[in-house]
């Protein structure tokens, strides 16, 4: 039975070297004065840069289910979707902070392996490990915090689409859904034998976050307005409207859906999966979602990886979000993404699960 003391030095020591990539970059040894060991970090931001944060919570039975879910995809994933909401805003994540409450009994292999994925996401990232909390509770309940840094003046923000700018997604969408449905039904349990299950699975369990791509654009002020795709384009989209004032036009023909592998259509054809849907409403894709004023687009073609960017739609002036199906009839676009809160049959549906 391990004392607080020892496991946070468990925890210090597992994800100290988590920072390489930061020391290449030149950006987490210049920002953190000292870490982990006092009260508090010490941070020294540079007067040609502006401060990113974010804080994101992880909690079992609603995020996540332990019986389902490998430990270390927790540790990846809790850092990793954090991380998302820097890369959205054109920045790149340069240290954060672990909140972390568990049962006594997890301390041990489970705690190993989360560590484990935790430290594979910070490696990618370039962040490092600067502080936090930890306590004893029933369940897993996990909180990062992300500072994150961009060039000053540069950040991104869902306030800035107007009339006219098109609307852009990167990858293909609906990749975690499919992944979350093959756990859910038992299609995955041995998903390293098939190569596609395996692709298909890796979106939600180990999510890449477009740091690279979002820095790119911030730099060159080619979006107008940027955000992730954390919760389903139906629902994210009128978030990034709203905070426009404006409305926006897709095409349901244009948007880049998952492809679901034969097995796993096989496997779920009870569930009767719709790639559209999924790709619409699935959420947790931790995708791009972008306008960009058509004068800025001669440079966005030279932006890496513009081969996975896809055009979908146009943002309007009518406040109103509408979805043209195959046939160019516009209808309302629902909101059916992930939302925490939302109501069905009376009752408050607080999990994915």
């Amino acid at each position: 039975m391990e004392a607080e003391d020892q496991l946070i030095d468990r925890i210090a020591r597992s994800l100290s070297s988590g920072n390489g990539r930061a020391k290449e970059r030149g950006g987490a040894g210049s920002l953190v004065k000292f870490g982990i060991g006092d009260d508090t970090a010490l941070l020294s931001p540079s007067g040609e840069s502006d401060c990113i944060l974010t804080c994101d919570a992880f909690i079992e039975g609603v995020h996540f289910l332990r019986d389902l879910h490998p430990a270390d995809s927790v540790g990846y994933k809790a850092l990793a979707r954090a991380a998302s909401d820097i890369a959205a805003m054109g920045g790149i994540p340069r240290a954060f902070l672990l909140t972390l409450a568990l049962p006594q009994a997890l301390t041990g292999r489970w705690l190993c392996h989360f560590l484990s994925g935790m430290k594979r996401a910070a490696r990618n990232l370039g962040a490092q490990l600067i502080g936090g909390d930890t306590t004893q509770s029933r369940q897993v309940f996990i909180s990062i915090t992300v500072l994150g840094q961009t060039q000053r003046g540069r950040a991104l923000l869902r306030s800035g689409a107007r009339p006219g700018d098109l609307i852009y997604v990167s990858g293909r969408l609906g990749h975690a859904q499919l992944g979350l449905e093959l756990l859910r039904h038992g299609v995955a349990k041995r998903p390293s034998r098939d190569r596609a299950l395996r692709a298909a699975l890796r979106q939600h369990l180990y999510p890449a976050i477009r740091v690279e791509l979002g820095a790119w654009l911030a730099q060159r002020r080619i979006p107008s307005a940027m955000m992730d795709l954390s919760d389903g384009l139906s629902t994210d989209l009128p978030r990034l409207c709203r905070a426009s004032g404006v409305g926006a036009r897709i095409d349901s023909q244009r948007i880049p859906c998952v492809e679901i592998p034969p097995r796993a259509a096989s496997g779920l054809r009870r569930v009767q999966l719709n790639p559209l849907q999924l790709a619409l409403d699935g959420g947790e894709d931790y995708e791009l979602l972008l306008t960009v004023p058509r004068r800025n687009m001669a440079i966005l073609r030279r932006a890496p990886g513009f081969s996975q960017l896809t055009a979908v739609g146009e943002i309007t002036r009518e406040r109103k979000i509408l979805l043209l199906d195959r046939n160019g009839r516009a209808q309302p676009l629902q909101p059916r993404g992930w939302d925490p809160f939302r109501t069905v049959q009376g009752e408050i549906a607080g999990s994915r699960y």
